[in-house]
């Protein structure tokens, strides 16, 4: 569904991406994994068309996804708050994201309502979005990506900020939307998270691509023996 060829992402000297192929197929559920650095929000940010490559593309379903904007269309993602509008009421802000999508206020309190374990604030209240803490932010963020019922969804970073509570909540919705069919690529720092739910990982140092595999019941101490430090 997603496929990435030759591609490479230069900043002065230094190069963030260089990777020859990657495919993601439709029902994937990849979990990218690295330091800081590695090349991971990098390469979202090439799939969703938000920065250029130097060289290689990034397709869609078989489309060059600079050429057009038919995957916007089925494509979901949530990489940090610049996405958001600070000046909106979170309901406000959801209300225009279902707009965009041919959804109603109805619609979006329904979605809202069966996602309510999630976001424990009063949606409805006049706070604006700016005046939210980093993770009620990060909350609304996934609901918006969440809220088009999309075929692909990206997220950066989707555990930070939240509490144990949600982190469990959103690690049992990602579960449930690849067995519904949704193809999901996320980043993360948290090696747990990332092997507890994913099936695929993608592990990045320097922008290049050290391993790519599926998820084991021994992937968590491999990751783990990779990153650890020696004192």
């Amino acid at each position: 569904m997603i496929e990435l060829n030759n591609l490479k992402k230069v900043y002065g000297t230094k190069t963030a991406l260089s990777v020859g192929q990657i495919i993601i197929p439709e029902r994937d559920f990849t979990g990218l994994v690295g330091n800081n650095g590695a090349g991971k929000t990098t390469m979202l940010s090439l799939i969703l068309d938000l920065i250029r490559p130097h060289s290689g593309a990034v397709t869609s379903k078989g489309k060059i996804v600079p050429e057009t904007d038919e995957w916007k269309n089925y494509t979901g993602s949530y990489l940090n708050e610049g996405f958001l509008i600070p000046f909106l009421t979170p309901f406000e802000f959801l209300a225009f994201i279902g707009s965009l999508h041919g959804k109603n206020s109805s619609d979006v309190k329904d979605f809202l309502n069966k996602n309510r374990d999630f976001y424990t604030e009063n949606i409805d209240s006049s706070k604006y979005i700016r005046e939210l803490s980093a993770g009620n932010k990060n909350k609304i963020g996934i609901l918006a990506a969440m809220l088009p019922e999309p075929e692909i969804l990206i997220l950066d970073e989707p555990f930070s900020n939240l509490d144990p509570r949600s982190q469990s909540w959103l690690k049992m919705k990602l579960k449930s939307l690849h067995l519904e069919g949704v193809t999901i690529l996320i980043s993360s720092h948290d090696l747990k998270h990332v092997t507890e739910i994913c099936t695929r990982i993608i592990l990045l140092e320097e922008g290049i691509i050290i391993k790519d595999t599926k998820t084991s019941p021994d992937t968590l101490v491999e990751l783990e023996s990779y990153f650890s430090v020696q004192v």
